[in-house]
């Protein structure tokens, strides 16, 4: 039961958007700049190419069929079902009682980021989170209040999927998950763990009331993205391969704390892996 109502809390933007921090202006505003790169890096004078019906299989996405399939039914299931709820949810409930829903979900998540910190070696971050979990949790009214945030105690949110790359393991391939969203086979490897410290898994109550928290998360993180669905839906013609070279480079992003090393494009690839003509 704890396991399916963990899925619950990643159902975000029909699984466009894992938001792994728990903060989802993080995503948006990922989304929202990689929209605006793509946008002014397209010919003003040439429309854009519609994607291969059958587009050929590369390097991080050779599972790209499975994966479109996937990808078409959290589309589905987010129209007929999140998006409406997240859009009432922000149209009913208050702004600032809005706020108050994700810092107590933040600050859950910032538990579990410090815990990463401590795991990578990272020990000044894991001081410092350590000190804005504290911070939050006794002056803030158990997270109601980011009280860190105010007092320069700033998010650095980690995940095990990002200890996991920083111990030296490989993403592996990119992976639709139903319902979950995007993924990689490591990152999906690390969805057990990660959910054993989501906030439904730390409640020992009634199946009521853990289907009712993680529904909340679910809601509430969904109605962060918005903004960010509707730029995709206006920008992205194949809205499939956007959201994928999206996660997979702000996970590549995540995992070297913002500074990646270069990585050489599939097409030079190809050309140094062919062999030189006779």
């Amino acid at each position: 039961m704890k396991l399916a109502a963990a899925c619950a809390i990643a159902l975000v933007l029909g699984g466009a958007a894992r938001a792994e921090d728990g903060d989802a202006a993080h995503a948006t505003q990922a989304v929202l700049a990689a929209a605006a790169s793509g946008a002014a890096s397209a010919p003003a004078d040439e429309p854009p190419s519609a994607p291969a019906a059958n587009p050929a299989p590369s390097k991080k996405d050779p599972f790209e069929s499975w994966n479109r399939s996937v990808f078409s039914f959290n589309e589905a299931v987010d129209t007929a079902v999140l998006k409406p709820v997240a859009q009432a949810y922000k149209d009913i409930v208050p702004e600032y009682v809005r706020t108050l829903i994700e810092n107590v979900f933040g600050n859950v998540a910032d538990a579990w980021s410090t815990v990463n910190h401590a795991l990578q070696g990272k020990f000044e971050s894991t001081l410092q989170m350590g000190m804005r979990v504290a911070t939050n949790s006794v002056l803030g009214f158990g997270g109601l209040l980011d009280i860190g945030t105010e007092i320069g105690l700033e998010k650095q949110s980690e995940d095990f999927g990002q200890t996991l790359g920083s111990w030296g393991m490989p993403s592996g391939p990119y992976v639709m998950l139903p319902v979950l969203g995007p993924s990689t086979l490591r990152d999906t490897a690390a969805l057990p763990v990660d959910m054993q410290a989501s906030p439904t898994a730390l409640i020992d109550d009634t199946r009521a009331k853990l289907i009712g928290v993680a529904l909340m998360q679910a809601v509430s993180t969904r109605a962060g993205l918005l903004g960010a669905s509707r730029v995709l839906d206006d920008v992205a013609l194949d809205k499939y391969s956007f959201l994928r070279d999206a996660y997979l480079a702000r996970r590549q992003n995540q995992v070297y704390d913002g500074n990646p090393p270069e990585s050489p494009d599939e097409d030079e690839e190809a050309e140094t892996d062919a062999p030189a003509a006779k």
